[in-house]
């Protein structure tokens, strides 16, 4: 199961979609140097199983691998038995909660209204997804706590070296990115030393707040 202490202690998360297989290796070797400890595959990814499969056996236990854009049944058994360890979600699933519940998977379901983020975090969920941050910025999440301090926030959308500081003092705890860093034309062109320094850079700017 997905490594929670380390991803309290840092809690960013990495966001893969529309990876292919050769960049795999590579981009474990670049997550396990940068200490980040958690990293998903999206399901609406081409072969999004064996994906999953060979980043964990590329991580060598460094940090967690996860599947995200869980939307049903199909995608939660095909994402488990690859062996992720943790699922993500956009939306509100449910059902897809309650298995993950019953089964002690840990789950970050996606929520944006307030009655939607209390009825994640009621029915168990180990952290609430607001997606997307980026319409609403850092004084959504400082509102929401207001009634909710309880409540863990996850935020995804519109988080940089510049912007994420801000998103936790307002009340985020924890982040997620992903095309902003793992950019398509940094895979394209294997330049993966580039998306090094931007999730080290990203990690920096999460230790000075």
């Amino acid at each position: 199961m997905m490594d929670l202490d380390a991803f309290e202690k840092l809690p960013l998360l990495g966001i893969l979609r529309g990876i292919e297989s050769k960049h795999v290796e590579p981009l474990a070797i670049t997550v396990g140097k940068t200490g980040l400890p958690a990293i998903e595959i999206t399901m609406n990814t081409p072969n999004a199983a064996a994906l999953i499969k060979e980043m964990k056996y590329y991580s060598r236990g460094k940090f967690s691998v996860g599947a995200g854009t869980v939307l049903t049944f199909r995608d939660l058994d095909t994402a488990v038995a690859a062996g992720a360890s943790f699922i993500v979600m956009p939306s509100l699933q449910l059902e897809v909660i309650r298995i993950c519940v019953s089964q002690k998977i840990p789950v970050f379901p996606g929520a944006f209204t307030p009655t939607e983020i209390y009825k994640a975090w009621e029915m168990g969920a180990t952290m609430v997804k607001v997606f997307p941050s980026s319409i609403v910025g850092p004084a959504y999440f400082s509102e929401v706590k207001g009634p909710f301090d309880s409540i863990k926030l996850l935020a995804c959308g519109g988080i940089n070296q510049q912007t994420i500081g801000e998103f936790f003092k307002k009340g985020a705890n924890a982040a997620a990115f992903g095309a902003s860093i793992f950019k398509k034309e940094w895979l394209e062109t294997e330049h993966y030393d580039a998306i090094g320094n931007e999730i080290t850079g990203l990690i920096e700017a999460y230790k000075k707040i």
